[in-house]
């Protein structure tokens, strides 16, 4: 919303300084009718400038004119607004499911599946074959559960400063969350989908001594879904960086703050 300026008006009088015994040369006393005339047309002077001014400023874009676009040649707002579509209230375990058939529920199926597949609980293979099992193709469950153990390497945990099975030290907390900021279909049929999910990340580990500190990513992830049992799952997916926006000035906060932070919010089932 923008403020327009207000602008104030001020009518200046003229004063007439009579002499006592009226006019000095003998005459009647002048009436000032000239001077009223003139005040007059100047008050309808700034009220027609007024209101063409309010008329103009009315207009706006709706007006067609040199240098200005037509409501037909705006941007529109359908690929980039809420849907208004209510969350599935049916999930496998903590995973979201029993999304629409439809370009809308697939683009829903793939936020959830990237807050899932970007949770602590991919660093344990355990919970991983879970997930896996619950969002992936059920033709691909396998081959994709072979390559997230090649991701997800005893090495990599320890990398983080987990143990080799992803568990985190005590006294420490280990904080890796996906949370998406938009989607939009790159292809689709009846039953398949390519779904492009831009998504902000945290990933590390919360302790007053931890070599990896919790920061802040950005990325997106490709799926290609397919309509299969009554559900969207996952044929493939990929990752790549970006776009990211510039940093903030935003203090860092504490290792406590963030491990309390990540206790005490809960995440979301997201709706396209």
């Amino acid at each position: 919303m923008s403020h327009g300026d207000e602008q104030g008006y001020t009518e200046a009088g003229q004063t007439r300084t009579r002499l006592p015994g009226g006019d000095p040369y003998g005459g009647a006393p002048r009436r000032g009718g000239r001077s009223s005339s003139r005040s007059l047309i100047t008050v309808v002077g700034v009220v027609v400038l007024l209101v063409a001014a309010i008329a103009f400023a009315n207009r706006g874009d709706d007006s067609p004119g040199h240098g200005s676009r037509t409501k037909d040649d705006r941007p529109h707002t359908s690929s980039t607004a809420a849907s208004g579509t209510k969350p599935v209230e049916t999930k496998t375990a903590t995973i979201p499911s029993g999304f629409a058939h439809t370009p809308q529920g697939a683009q829903s199926a793939a936020a959830n599946y990237a807050v899932a597949l970007g949770s602590a609980d991919m660093f344990d293979k355990a919970r991983r074959n879970f997930i896996l099992q619950a969002i992936v193709t059920p033709s691909k469950v396998t081959t994709s559960q072979a390559a997230m153990d090649k991701a997800y390497t005893p090495a990599f945990n320890q990398s983080l400063g987990l143990s080799a099975s992803g568990a985190a030290p005590q006294g420490y907390t280990f904080v890796s969350r996906t949370s998406p900021v938009g989607t939009k279909v790159t292809e689709s049929t009846s039953d398949t989908a390519t779904v492009a999910v831009w998504c902000s990340g945290l990933l590390g580990l919360a302790g007053d001594k931890s070599t990896n500190p919790v920061t802040n990513s950005w990325f997106t992830i490709t799926m290609k879904l397919e309509w299969t049992a009554g559900d969207w799952k996952i044929i493939t997916h990929s990752q790549q960086e970006g776009p990211a926006p510039v940093p903030g000035d935003d203090k860092a906060s504490s290792s406590d703050d963030i491990s309390k932070a990540v206790d005490e919010y809960g995440g979301f089932t997201y709706a396209r």
